[in-house]
């Protein structure tokens, strides 16, 4: 359970007060405004210029807990500064307060520049400062949380901020989801296999406004999921490997706009028959990352429960095993829709796993009131080689014209949640159009996405195909808006998929682009 956060009096910053440590966010010469905290920096500059550069703890008799950490952001202004520097000095100021033992530390957030892109700037420190409270699901449950969490609490002032309630009921909101998304994300493939990650969805939104329906039957799989049922078929041996379809709904009071979203949930990903080899497998229970940012979305959703929306959602949980009864590249495999699917690639599973579930939601959009649908997939490594740790959104013809990826691109630079825009071009449809007539589309070459020119493009050109979205294009009697979101380079924090704190990424973007 995520840290309580909560607004403060400016008061409550001198010692006496419930709070155990200071922890100032900003540039260090922009804490006039609280004389206690500003004399502090002064002495220690006077010894000391590293005080303006890394993180440093100092004894502060005047201050709550009588200790001030200070957590400056650095340089704000280059080209290259944005309002993730407030996010970082959150980070590493909560994580040196805690190894001083605080529990619940209070943060002072300053120097924020008068600067549209820095308007949240606030919210960014402190979703920063909540993100390194997070400690995995595994060890909560094998040592307590209060052991490996141990900060219970953490409160926030801050200057010019009209409405200190809401900015904290929001960022409950928002790490609410993204703890459930870390957890699904983050722990490894036995704890959250299928049946376990569908029963972790259950008790998260157990006495919420969203409703949970687990698909576990294996018959109805197979009929209304044929290219998950594919995928997992090896798996079929080991009866808690047997793949879920988890479903989410969430229905506002007078809906306005309708958000539906497929999320691919690999707890394990082997490669299947075309075996990931070279110590490649390592990391691959991360490869259900885009159905835990779903999961999490939907928690966030529960938790500002929004008028005026409806979001539908559905999450493939499933393990691509390697076994006698793999499916294998050669294979040809009906969707959903009715698309005769070649298999290039027996790695290149998620994609299959997305074209089911955005069948499903496509008949359901047909008649849903202002609809705009997503998948969310840790889908390719190319995506994490042209575009580092930043999601990438592509859209279809409908999607562009309503500006969705150019929305999440604007909200993603202000939050701190940053986006990265592909475009879909006719080479995509090329490279998975079929070689003869008894196919209807190529799920994939046999090299490596990042190996591929366009690799992380052309699979949505397939998802298009496969889950029958090719026909609600903007020359269709029905378009319908269409974004894919590529999370492998932002699943996880830095390049270690083994090891890497899990990101939560891109609910915040999502929540202030579509929830607002």
């Amino acid at each position: 359970m995520s840290a309580l956060v909560s607004a403060a009096g400016q008061e409550e910053v001198r010692t006496g007060s419930r709070w155990d440590a200071v922890v100032a966010i900003g540039p260090t010469r922009s804490f006039e405004w609280v004389q206690e905290v500003s004399a502090v920096i002064e002495t220690a500059r006077a010894i000391d210029a590293h005080v303006d550069e890394e993180v440093t703890l100092h004894a502060a008799p005047a201050l709550a807990g009588g200790r001030l950490i200070v957590a400056p952001t650095g340089p704000l202004a280059r080209d290259y500064d944005d309002v993730r520097r407030f996010a970082d000095a959150g980070r590493k100021g909560i994580e040196r307060a805690r190894a001083a033992g605080a529990r619940e530390p209070l943060l002072i957030v300053a120097g924020i520049p008068q600067n549209p892109s820095y308007e949240h700037a606030l919210e960014v420190a402190l979703l920063g400062s909540l993100a390194a409270i997070w400690q995995p699901l595994e060890a909560r449950e094998a040592l307590g949380s209060d052991e490996v969490q141990p900060i219970t609490r953490i409160g926030f002032v801050a200057q010019g901020v009209p409405d200190v309630a809401d900015v904290a009921r929001r960022l409950r909101a928002l790490e609410a989801g993204r703890a459930v998304a870390r957890d699904i994300c983050g722990t490894e493939p036995e704890r959250m296999a299928p049946q376990r990650m569908a029963e972790y969805c259950r008790d998260a939104f157990a006495g919420t406004n969203v409703g949970v329906e687990i698909v576990s039957d294996q018959e109805k799989l197979r009929q209304g999921y044929p290219l998950i049922a594919g995928v997992g078929r090896a798996s079929m041996q080991v009866e808690r490997h047997h793949p879920r379809v988890i479903r989410l709904e969430y229905a506002g009071d007078r809906v306005e706009r309708t958000l539906l979203l497929a999320g691919k949930g690999l707890v394990y990903d082997t490669g299947g028959a075309d075996l990931k080899v070279g110590g490649h497998m390592a990391g691959m229970s991360r490869d259900k990352g885009g159905g835990a940012a779903v999961a999490g979305f939907l928690k966030t959703v529960a938790e500002l429960a929004p008028t005026g929306v409806r979001v539908v959602a559905e999450i493939g949980a499933v393990r691509n095993s390697i076994g006698a009864d793999s499916f294998v590249s050669d294979e040809i495999l009906r969707s959903h829709s009715g698309a005769r699917v070649r298999i290039g690639n027996t790695d290149a599973e998620g994609r299959l796993v997305l074209a089911d579930l955005l069948s499903h939601l496509r008949e359901r959009a047909v008649d849903a009131i202002n609809p705009a649908l997503f998948s969310l997939a840790t889908l390719t490594g190319h995506a994490a080689l042209a575009a580092g740790p930043y999601t990438i959104a592509i859209e279809n013809g409908p999607a562009r014209d309503a500006g969705v990826a150019a929305r999440l691109f604007d909200v993603g630079e202000i939050w701190g949640d940053p986006f990265e825009i592909s475009h879909l071009r006719r080479e995509d449809w090329d490279f998975v159009k079929p070689r003869t007539r008894a196919d209807d589309v190529l799920s994939c070459n046999n090299a490596p996405s990042s190996q591929t020119t366009r690799g992380h493009q052309f699979p949505m050109a397939f998802l298009c195909i496969a889950s029958g979205l090719e026909r609600h294009g903007r020359d269709g009697d029905k378009p319908l808006a269409y974004t894919h979101l590529d999370v492998a380079g932002s699943a996880v924090e830095g390049p270690d998929w083994q090891h890497g704190k899990p990101s939560g990424a891109p609910i915040v973007a999502l929540a202030a682009a579509f929830l607002a």
